[in-house]
């Protein structure tokens, strides 16, 4: 009997803007640790496509 294995896709995102750290991803938007390394994990460390995504969920930054 033949099995089938699932593969991560191999295709990279291009980074767009400079990384964020996850801390600095988390702290800047004041979201809690988990729901941080969701979306990192998802949408990668650019913070362009980060930036972005929180401004579609009217997420706004916090000044320090």
């Amino acid at each position: 009997m033949t099995s089938i294995i699932a593969h991560p896709p191999t295709t990279r995102k291009v980074l767009r803007g400079r990384p964020y750290s996850l801390g600095e991803f988390a702290r800047k938007y004041r979201l809690e640790e988990i729901e941080a390394k969701r979306l990192y994990e998802k949408f990668g460390p650019s913070a362009t496509e980060l930036d972005l995504l929180m401004a579609a969920k009217r997420r706004l930054p916090i000044h320090s």
